[in-house]
């Protein structure tokens, strides 16, 4: 008999992601070699030891039985690492699960990063518990990372950032290939509501992508209640962050009060029809990036300066993107950058009447001076 149904999905989906990383970090998987029958893990005598354990060795992935019933197969020393970012809920703790059966298999190991908050009390000890859940798991490293959560761009915004620059500082501390996050299709439905709501462009619209730098988001295909599925059908214990359910938070609106009213006015499949929107809108925002690249590239001066009569010849989606391309190199921040910024700097290329520097977040200053839009830092 073979696995849960939701249990089989997210293995396929995260073993998917797994042989791609795999292929590029030229890892090849050898077979373990196997134990003689009478020392195999359910009939080896009390207290005797596994065959091939070194003393002092970790056998990655390799903790006695997976949640499945199904044995481990270790995955060897030096092996490439993934991490999984896990925060005790239900698709992170279903991903974690699946990546410490898959990744063995294809020579990868995996651990995991749990990034306590610090914003509930006991978020300490239950990020504690989390990792060493996880270690039961077959998961290493696995480890409890605390940040401190700042106030720019709001709460949601603020965690956010602390949590990947806390990943990131993990994955360059223990050398992973990557990094694994749990987000599925409600989220990313989520995303683009977000994004429509914002008025920021396709960009925002094209929700959350596959892969960007070192993350992967393996279950961007599958829905929130398969990952619950999941951890039921393998006992595996989850926790409920209540800031999920906190409507101080703008995604957990969303969540909880909108997307069941779309649901239930509009009929099923909203959650389903918004993601494959976001991934027709990432088809038509990845060209148009690429079409700005080669564009900037063409417009910008030695000194980094813009041509603006070439600028006004560009498509308006074209255009507005070279000049955010600009606004960025220049040391304006992403999440601050919004489209009410564009429009204004846009009207110093198609609406120029002699008005004067506009300043932008960051600092960042855009003139227009002798046919050329330049940006600069304040000060510099």
């Amino acid at each position: 008999m073979g696995p849960h149904p939701a249990v089989a999905a997210i293995r396929l989906a995260v073993r998917r992601t797994l042989t791609d990383l795999a292929a590029e970090a030229g890892s090849t998987f050898t077979a373990p070699v196997r134990q003689p029958r009478e020392c195999r893990p359910r009939e080896r005598p009390a207290g005797a030891p596994l065959v091939g354990a070194a003393v002092g060795s970790t056998l990655i992935g390799n903790a006695a039985r997976h949640p499945s019933g199904l044995p481990r197969t270790p995955a060897a020393p030096g092996s490439p690492l993934v991490l999984v970012a896990v925060s005790g809920g239900a698709d992170s703790m279903a991903l974690a699960i699946a990546a410490a059966f898959e990744a063995p298999k294809i020579g990868l190991r995996v651990g995991a990063v749990t990034v306590d908050h610090g914003l509930q009390a006991g978020s300490a000890e239950r990020a504690a518990q989390v990792a060493d859940r996880l270690r039961s798991l077959g998961l290493d490293p696995a480890e409890a990372v605390p940040v401190e959560v700042g106030r720019t761009g709001g709460p949601e915004a603020a965690a956010r950032d602390a949590r990947y620059a806390a990943l990131d500082e993990a994955a360059e501390r223990h050398g992973a290939v990557a990094v694994l996050l749990g987000h599925t299709r409600d989220d990313q439905a989520e995303t683009v509501l977000l994004g429509l709501a914002r008025g920021s462009g396709a960009r925002s619209l094209a929700g959350m992508p596959a892969q960007k730098g070192r993350y992967r988001r393996p279950l961007l295909e599958l829905d929130r209640a398969a990952t619950r599925q999941a951890c039921t059908a393998q006992s595996i214990p989850v926790w409920d962050d209540p800031h999920n359910c906190d409507p101080a938070y703008t995604r957990s609106r969303v969540r909880h009060e909108v997307l069941p009213v779309l649901e239930k006015h509009l009929g099923g499949g909203v959650v389903e029809a918004l993601a494959r929107t976001a991934r027709l809108f990432r088809d038509d925002a990845d060209a148009l990036d690429q079409w700005a690249a080669l564009a900037e590239r063409d417009l910008r001066a030695g000194d980094g300066a813009l041509d603006a009569a070439k600028l006004a010849e560009l498509p308006p989606a074209v255009r507005r993107r070279v000049l955010r391309r600009a606004a960025l190199r220049a040391g304006c921040p992403a999440g601050d950058l919004f489209a009410r910024h564009l429009e204004t700097i846009d009207l110093l290329v198609t609406g120029w009447r002699g008005q004067g520097p506009l300043h932008l977040p960051g600092g960042v200053e855009a003139t227009r001076r002798c046919g050329t839009l330049v940006f600069r830092r304040q000060g510099d």
